[in-house]
């Protein structure tokens, strides 16, 4: 009793808020409120080896398979916990979408078997001063319902660049197409290899790194992000 009303009181004081609404959370919820929860947009393509995910890498990478859990739409509920993720140091938000992503896969025949997660990797310099790798925050999350090993050194991006907003997606390719470098090619040899990243809109940097993946090793490669802007 004691301890939930000293709760109340903090939290009367410092009002822990829904990332993905904004609305004050009660004592039983965490990160996101539970009407936030029940409406979040789900893709449901991590059953549907044919989506519109899969359909961008069509003769471009060769992937098993590709998801997103959630759609992004502008001043959606999506887009909140994303900028939550990247813009305001919010953590718990990219563990949160990781956790979502993890449960949608984990009893999807297409992502059975998976042996290595891989964050799509930030420069270091870009990391240093962000203080995280989005992503990598996601796949522990993921980390937490699969059990599956994390793989963050192995792929590195050895060359900073700008910001990918706003770009074409020629633009975007242009950006990304030579920055990423496999270490231990060996490592990855003959298994199944999830590349993660937080937002797939173009494709552009998840081809980036999986070509590299592919042309470095033999390897089964399937992609998985927090959300998309693709439907």
């Amino acid at each position: 009793m004691k301890f939930g009303f000293l709760h109340d009181f903090v939290s009367l004081l410092y009002p822990e808020v829904c990332a993905a609404c904004g609305q004050a959370l009660y004592r039983w919820e965490k990160t996101v409120c539970l009407r936030c929860e029940h409406l979040l947009p789900h893709t449901g393509y991590e059953h549907i080896a044919d989506n519109p995910l899969a359909r961008i890498f069509w003769g471009r990478l060769d992937c098993h398979a590709v998801t997103a859990c959630l759609f992004f739409s502008k001043e959606g509920k999506t887009q909140h916990l994303i900028h939550e993720l990247k813009y305001k140091g919010n953590r718990n938000a990219g563990h949160f979408l990781g956790v979502e992503l993890g449960k949608s896969i984990k009893n999807a025949p297409l992502f059975e078997g998976i042996d290595y997660i891989v964050p799509v990797p930030l420069h270091p310099k870009r990391e240093q001063k962000r203080g995280y790798n989005q992503s990598v925050i996601i796949a522990h999350g993921i980390q937490e319902v699969l059990g599956t090993p994390i793989s963050r050194d192995n792929l590195v991006r050895a060359v900073a660049t700008s910001t990918q907003t706003k770009k074409s997606r020629q633009a975007r390719w242009e950006n990304v197409k030579d920055i990423f470098m496999l270490k231990n090619p060996d490592q990855f040899a003959d298994k199944h290899i999830l590349l993660i990243d937080d937002v797939i809109t173009t494709g552009s940097t998840l081809e980036a790194c999986g070509l590299k993946l592919k042309s470095q090793t033999k390897l089964k490669l399937s992609i998985a992000t927090a959300a998309c802007a693709i439907s």
